[in-house]
């Protein structure tokens, strides 16, 4: 039976519109925390304890609700030893990107002296459309990041070590407020599930990424 025009026309729109769907750019959520020179390696390695926060709203795995404190904040935690591991490495490569930055200007790190940055993923797998010889497979393709901007300060005197512990506790707060916030009302754009499998969403952290074409998966 042959298809009408209108019928013709009707199934070249959905595929126009679902190529669009497919380019469409992934949310991005920012996150601004402080860390204190003095006390980087603490600081930072507590104040990323926000990732869990955000796993814990976006990691849809069946968990043990659990939480640790931070400062004077108790926030969500996963007990998960491959989240748990990823946020560990994750995180000293981080400090150790500080670490160095501070000290000199090196070409090697992306991120300018004093600042860096941690970019968490999460990914839809997809199947791939035939090409030229069919063949199908799976491809990841992000559907939401989470970019975590840490800044080191310094403290020339105790009066400005007290502001400067002020503020982390403030930007941890904020960025916990934040998070909250957003996974509850940036809903819309989150895939539906289609697998069996554990975790059907596959996740990734990057230790200060490249801004040219960093929303890629590698």
């Amino acid at each position: 039976m042959l298809r009408t025009w209108p019928e013709k026309h009707t199934e070249l729109l959905k595929q126009r519109l679902n190529v669009m769907m497919d380019n469409r750019k992934p949310p991005e959520f920012s996150i601004e925390l402080s860390a204190d020179r003095s006390s980087v390696k603490d600081v930072v390695k507590e104040g990323l304890g926000i990732l869990h926060t955000i796993f814990f709203h976006r990691f849809f795995t069946p968990i043990y609700p659990s939480s640790h404190d931070v400062l004077d904040l108790t926030l969500p935690y996963v007990s998960e030893d491959d989240i748990e591991s990823l946020i560990e490495t994750k995180t000293t490569a981080l400090v150790r990107a500080l670490d160095t930055a501070s000290t000199q200007q090196s070409p090697q790190y992306t991120s300018k002296a004093g600042r860096g940055s941690i970019v968490l993923q999460f990914l839809e797998k997809k199947r791939r459309k035939a090409g030229w010889f069919g063949v199908k497979g799976e491809e990841e393709t992000v559907w939401e990041n989470w970019v975590i901007s840490v800044t080191l300060t310094s403290a020339r005197s105790e009066t400005e070590a007290a502001r400067n512990k002020t503020s982390m506790e403030t930007s941890l707060q904020k960025a916990a407020m934040k998070v909250v916030t957003l996974v509850n009302a940036e809903r819309g754009h989150i895939p539906p599930i289609t697998t069996n499998e554990t975790n059907p969403f596959p996740y990734q952290i990057l230790v200060n990424p490249r801004t040219d074409g960093w929303t890629r998966p590698f």
